[in-house]
């Protein structure tokens, strides 16, 4: 009975921290997306995502006026990283805006 209820708190914590770092990704995808927007240059963008979230990768693109954002990180949770889980993120913002 014990090992399956610390089997279960496992599991438990681990999706907690998988869900707290799929929120850090989206932030920062939003602020990606924001600076892009503004016509930050690439590599600072990327420099200030990676600040938030160690190991991150940035992608962009462009649709329109809209300018988006891509992040990706692999999960630093423990059982996200056995079974090699990628988090990713996507957030877009009006090109030129504030």
């Amino acid at each position: 009975m014990v090992p399956a209820v610390v089997l279960l708190l496992a599991c438990s914590l681990a999706c907690v921290q998988l869900a707290a770092q799929q929120v850090l990704i989206q932030d920062a995808a939003a602020d990606a997306a924001r600076s892009l927007a503004r016509g930050d240059p690439p590599g600072s963008v990327a420099g200030r995502a990676a600040h938030s979230v160690p190991g991150v990768r940035l992608s962009s693109s462009g649709s329109g006026d809209l300018l988006c954002a891509r992040l990706s990180a692999r999960s630093r949770s423990p059982i996200g990283t056995i079974i090699g889980l990628t988090l990713t993120a996507r957030s877009c913002a009006l090109a030129g805006g504030l």
